[in-house]
């Protein structure tokens, strides 16, 4: 739950020759940015009727005594939507109209009419709208006296609903046709529904998840997110290296779905929700095997099928200036999965995973203008432990284009616990053109032995791994393409394209 604080009263210090470092704009490249420092009589950027938020000169105070300030309240806050021209207006002349009802968005905001103006409070919400996903670039503008201040959002909105087609084939299901629908924006109230169905000769797989999210506004409403999938892919945990006896590839099933309920409080938002998967081993004509070629068990019930019930409890706090490829920020999410003993293999275990991604913006090549690809150090340190009986399929598989680039999946270690320390230092080469040189390293802290049937141990997997490498981001029309050249602490060499940013 957000909790509005109505301030009475303010004293800013300024100390001399400090400056706080300017929040970056969203997914633009313009220099608009957000200062910190409230000074006396501020230097503004007059932009028609009103002063652009973030061009202010701060003033150093002499002999470094304190200043005093007059109390400014919020007057009135106005929404405005842009298009992808940057126009107020439609060719018509009438002002844009978004998706996004204009209620929403000040119920998200702190700093709202009648209280307090606070540079910090603006800042914030600035932020925390930038952090919708339905949100492609936000700007605050005010228009101020002696007395009261008028906030100006001017907000332009991502492309939604998308319509996803595609295909391809793979070595388990041959060809294969994809259709996937998007939409992040449902009813204007950021209300998101994705989903994603492939059909091939051998398969039908689906995946599909409709999220209602939690609203400040309406603090006696909880979010809720519903989810359904069913999968299949070769085994990341019994890979190639130890067949089927009928020398097949090991392929996991999995089907299931979850229900949650949604919250927050304050700057963490919480989850706690209700999973069942079904986890089934199977050869190439998906028929369910019980062991591998050495007579290694495939699960816990010994059917060669597992059934999972848990009860998953996970807090976050993203404190990012948007959600799309960051600038500067962190995001921190801590998770509990308990697992009730019911279904094929009784299986009774709790699962602890922590996850913390640092951005840190530096200025080594560049001047510090913004680009699509910013320069800035990207840090991400994972933890994970599973206490009690687990399917030897959910092991912790370790390597891969979303682990230790230069490994192949599950190439590292399949563990009952893991660590996972990235660095990337990302740098712009044009404005849709960023590279990026990384090193991963992760290990398994030696409990592969403590995985039912030892799959990784039986498999030489090394238990750790190193790796580094260099990569390209560029921006486009289907978002963000990632491509990473890996070379492993074994000579192993690997590229792969995939979309998004490692972390």
């Amino acid at each position: 739950m957000y909790i509005q604080i109505a301030v009475v009263a303010i004293a800013v210090i300024l100390i001399a020759g400090e400056n706080l470092e300017a929040v970056a704009d969203s997914q633009s490249s313009t220099e608009d940015g957000i200062s910190s420092i409230v000074t006396t009589k501020p230097t503004l950027q007059i932009e028609g009727e009103y002063a652009k938020y973030g061009d202010y000169i701060g003033l150093t105070p002499v002999d470094n005594q304190s200043v005093e300030f007059s109390q400014r309240i919020v007057k009135d806050i106005q929404i405005r939507f842009v298009n992808n021209k940057d126009q107020l207006l439609d060719d018509k002349g009438q002002p844009i109209k978004g998706r996004t009802q204009k209620e929403f968005i000040i119920g998200l905001l702190k700093l709202k009419p009648g209280e307090v103006f606070r540079e910090d409070l603006l800042e914030a919400d600035l932020q925390r709208l930038r952090r919708l996903e339905s949100f492609n670039e936000v700007n605050v503008y005010r228009q101020e006296d002696a007395k009261s201040v008028n906030l100006i959002y001017e907000i332009k909105e991502r492309n939604f609903p998308s319509l996803i087609l595609g295909g391809g084939s793979n070595e388990d299901v041959g060809l294969f046709g994809r259709l996937g629908y998007k939409d992040e924006n449902i009813s204007g109230l950021n209300d998101k529904l994705d989903t994603t169905v492939q059909i091939s000769g051998k398969d039908v797989q689906f995946n599909g998840q409709f999220t209602s999210r939690y609203r400040p506004e309406e603090p006696n409403r909880l979010g809720y997110s519903i989810r359904a999938f069913r999968n299949r892919n070769i085994s990341g945990t019994f890979n190639e290296d130890i067949r089927l006896s009928n020398g097949d590839k090991v392929r996991e099933g999995r089907f299931g779905g979850s229900v949650g309920v949604l919250r927050s409080f304050d700057e963490w938002d919480a989850a706690i929700s209700l999973n069942y998967t079904r986890i089934s081993l199977r050869d190439r004509d998906y028929k369910v095997v019980q062991v591998d070629s050495l007579g290694n068990p495939l699960s816990v019930s010994g059917t060669g099928i597992d059934d999972l019930f848990t009860v998953l409890f996970s807090v976050s706090r993203d404190q990012r200036d948007r959600r799309e490829n960051p600038t500067q920020g962190s995001i921190l999410t801590l998770s509990t999965e308990q697992a009730i003993p019911i279904g094929l293999g009784n299986i009774s275990s709790n699962r602890l995973q922590g996850d913390y991604i640092q951005y840190l913006p530096v200025s080594w090549i560049g001047n510090g203008r913004l680009t699509d690809n910013p320069e800035m150090l990207a840090i991400n340190l994972q933890i994970g432990t599973t206490i009690g009986d687990f399917p030897p399929a959910d092991a912790f598989n370790i390597g891969g284009l979303d682990s230790v680039r230069g490994y192949g999946y599950g190439k590292v270690a399949s563990g009952r616990s893991y660590g996972l320390a990235s660095v990337e230092y990302r740098f712009p080469i044009y404005y849709s053109i960023g590279g990026v040189l990384f090193t991963d390293f992760a290990s398994d802290f030696g409990s592969s032995e403590t995985v039912l049937g030892e799959p990784g141990v039986l498999r030489d997997k090394p238990g750790s791994g190193f790796g580094y490498g260099l990569g390209l981001r560029v921006k486009s029309s289907f978002g963000l393409i990632r491509g990473d050249l890996g070379i492993s602490d074994r000579g192993e060499l690997r590229f792969e394209v995939t979309t998004g940013q490692r972390f």
